[in-house]
């Protein structure tokens, strides 16, 4: 039998709005991937020029032994967040370079383990030697297009948005259903004991 929950109705309301949202932002990503990623690097720019201002206020008027290197940490973030906002598509791309580039080094390095660790199964080995081997198969089409690597890593942010979307969605209707106040077992022995001492 459904129970009333102790949280308030707001709670399950936001939680409907929020996983609705995300799966309409992934439904978009999908449809257009490199305005996406554009848009995010942007978003990513924007906080983290916010993030570079505090670090260049509390190097100014924060005496502490960390004031210079925050004064100069803050520097650098604000000049490439602007930077980043100037050049989205550079920035978009180079980003998408040094996945590929990661995807390289680690693909390699799961060959060269996997090759060399006799003592582990068989198994083992094979899976982590297919492993790197997918990897430098995507990072050398990332490499060659660019835009597949955007389509690539709009594929996989959407794909998560979309499952995270339908979870807090799911989360919100079956707690809203949860909330809607029921008759429980203790109304229901009052209920009979009153009556009988009525009788």
């Amino acid at each position: 039998m459904l129970r009333k929950t102790d949280q308030p109705k707001w709670v399950f309301a936001a939680q409907i709005g929020i996983g609705v949202l995300a799966i309409i932002l992934s439904i978009l990503i999908l449809i257009n991937p490199i305005i996406s990623i554009i848009s995010l690097i942007v978003l990513v720019s924007v906080l983290l020029l916010v993030v570079g201002i505090e670090k260049v206020i509390a190097g100014i008027f924060v005496k502490n032994r960390a004031r210079f290197s925050n004064l100069g940490l803050g520097i650098l973030v604000i000049i490439l967040a602007i930077v980043a906002m100037a050049f989205p598509v550079g920035t978009s791309v180079f980003v998408i370079i040094l996945v590929a580039v990661a995807l390289l080094f680690d693909g390699i390095s799961r060959i060269v383990h996997g090759i060399s660790h006799k003592n582990q199964s068989k198994l083992d080995r094979v899976f982590t030697i297919g492993v790197g081997a997918l990897e430098i198969a995507l990072s050398i089409l990332i490499l060659a297009s660019p835009a597949f690597g955007f389509g690539l890593v709009a594929s996989i942010i959407a794909i998560a948005l979309l499952i995270t979307g339908i979870q807090i969605l799911v989360a919100g209707l079956t707690g809203r259903r949860m909330s809607i106040p029921t008759i429980n077992d203790d109304d229901n022995k009052n209920n009979i004991n009153s009556s009988n001492g009525n009788r």
